[in-house]
């Protein structure tokens, strides 16, 4: 199983990102993707997850309002759409597969080697 994440940068406050996650070797309709990210010194949390055929995502209170989790099962990809994006959101970005859409990262079997995304003027 291989996840392969994209799109991180650098960006000034209030501005926009779309990181993307290409998941490859595995059956990707039946797994819940989520959203993770890790500041410096802070543990990793949850950001947002999307189950497999969901039409809707679960969001951290954080982020809820201005990220937007979607899919594309056809082309294997989960996207985050991050706007109006604050310095706090500053981490390095993964994403995780998971059969249970759950919040928790342990219940992540799979995940990518990160993106990260700076938000600084």
């Amino acid at each position: 199983v291989q996840l392969v994440e994209s799109g991180g940068g650098l960006v000034q406050p209030g501005g926009s990102l779309r990181l993307s996650c290409v998941a490859s070797g595995l059956s990707f309709s039946t797994y819940a993707m989520g959203w993770f990210r890790q500041a410096p010194g802070k543990e990793r949390e949850f950001v947002a997850a999307m189950r497999g055929l969901a039409w809707g995502g679960n969001y951290a209170d954080s982020v809820k309002g201005r990220f937007t989790i979607f899919r594309d099962n056809a082309k294997n990809t989960v996207y985050l759409q991050m706007n109006s994006l604050k310095p706090e959101d500053t981490a390095v970005y993964y994403c995780a597969a998971s059969l249970t859409g759950s919040t928790e990262k342990a219940q992540y079997a799979f995940w990518g080697q990160g993106t990260q995304v700076t938000v600084s003027s």
